[in-house]
């Protein structure tokens, strides 16, 4: 199995490029993240997923380790095949992925190409506490488990007063994780407001 490339970027598509290793080019499946930060003729290294097929060995490339440990949990789930797995890492880095799980936000893992309403409830309720790990390997604060109602009033209110599910997510475990397990809606609200107020 492959399970990392270094080489040269020989040319790269719409949801793929071709590393070229030692003159044997290697097509590389990859979220539109990876590929808008790679170019033609630059050296790149890559962590790669393998899965083989029947038909097919399909290479997926990651430029970081937690983005391959998120696509290896999102394609546990049933539903969750390799392409949608880097359409999610397309539109969520790997800490946002795990803050979406922790908080329950079907709506952010939603907005990826092909995750319908059900897929993406589907892939919150299953990972919910698997995600940690990823988070802690992008330098995310983890979230603190608390009443779901705190979390669900909490994140109203922040999408009330403007605050996408993405945003309101994270600030909502940076505030749980600064509080505690027992914090208060108010607390939260403030705490979480505070955290993301622009300096």
């Amino acid at each position: 199995m492959i399970a990392r490339l270094k080489g040269l970027v020989d040319s790269v598509s719409a949801d793929a490029l071709v590393v070229d290793v030692g003159g044997v080019g290697y097509l590389v499946q990859a979220a539109s993240r990876t590929l808008s930060n790679v170019a033609v003729g630059q050296a790149v290294a890559l962590f790669i997923e393998t899965q083989v097929r029947e038909d097919a060995i399909t290479l997926f490339g990651f430029a970081a380790e937690a983005e391959l440990a998120a696509f290896r949990a999102l394609t546990t789930v049933q539903g969750v095949g390799g392409r949608v797995g880097l359409n999610i890492l397309s539109v969520l880095s790997p800490d946002q992925v795990a803050h979406a799980v922790a908080a329950g936000d079907a709506a952010s893992l939603a907005r990826a190409n092909g995750v319908g309403p059900k897929l993406a409830a589907r892939i919150a309720n299953e990972l919910k506490g698997k995600l940690g790990g990823v988070a802690m390997a992008a330098g995310a604060p983890l979230p603190v488990q608390a009443g779901a109602r705190v979390v669900d009033d909490a994140m109203a209110a922040l999408a009330a007063l403007g605050f996408r599910p993405m945003d309101a997510s994270r600030a909502v475990a940076e505030a749980l994780a600064e509080l505690g397990e027992g914090a208060g809606l108010n607390d939260v609200v403030r705490v979480a407001l505070k955290k993301s107020a622009k300096p």
